[in-house]
């Protein structure tokens, strides 16, 4: 182990860097969770073989989800750090990144549970119709639970991908292994610490999957 790993261990810049990672990715997906989830639903429910289709209301969202999904994280990044810092106060910092994340994974997981709900089989609704349920509770009762196997899947998918982003913000100010790397490792030609970065990450990576598709497994009926 070099020096400078050494010193970088011992005064506790990489375990730091550990925690925020994790905090960063979870918290960021948590709110990100309460906007996507919600409206992934409304984008399956207002489509024209929905349980309730509402052309005009679908196509707008419909258009905002593609918009700012088709817009490269690190540019997102970088253009709504005003906004960030009219919410929380600052550009810099991890408040500043989660930000950020939570604006970029919003649509990703809108279509990831749009994705999952459209899995649902359409004889359990046309069931749940026939015996008199109403739409909110096909959704809550039926579309949701039907589909948790496959929203756990995409939960963990969205974690990755979420983790993925917050390293790119370490390029400008976030914390985390990303700013380690960059900081430390690229800036300072110090491969190693790079290298022990993206091992780390692998490590959070792995125990997310795991962790995740256990849960999700255990969930699915079609698995008993």
């Amino acid at each position: 182990m070099s020096e400078i790993l050494q010193k970088l261990w011992d005064n506790g810049v990489l375990q730091l860097g550990i925690w925020e990672t994790v905090y960063m990715t979870f918290i960021s997906a948590f709110f990100a969770y309460l906007v996507g989830l919600p409206l992934g639903v409304v984008l399956v429910v207002t489509a024209k073989d929905g349980i309730h289709p509402i052309g005009w209301l679908n196509r707008i969202l419909d258009l905002l989800v593609n918009i700012f999904r088709s817009i490269p994280f690190i540019i997102l990044m970088v253009a709504v750090l005003p906004a960030a810092k009219l919410i929380v106060g600052t550009s810099l910092g991890n408040k500043a990144m989660i930000v950020t994340l939570v604006l970029a994974a919003i649509p990703y997981i809108a279509r990831m549970v749009e994705s999952s709900i459209k899995e649902v089989d359409k004889g359990v609704i046309e069931a749940a119709h026939s015996m008199g349920a109403g739409e909110f509770r096909i959704i809550t009762k039926v579309l949701i639970p039907e589909a948790k196997p496959a929203l756990l899947v995409g939960a963990v998918i969205s974690l990755v991908t979420i983790l993925g982003y917050s390293a790119m913000a370490g390029t400008i100010g976030g914390g985390g292994l990303g700013m380690i790397a960059i900081t430390y490792g690229y800036q300072r030609f110090n491969d190693e610490i790079v290298w022990i970065c993206v091992a780390l990450t692998i490590v959070i990576v792995q125990l997310i999957q795991e962790i995740g598709m256990r849960i999700a497994r255990r969930t699915d009926k079609r698995a008993a």
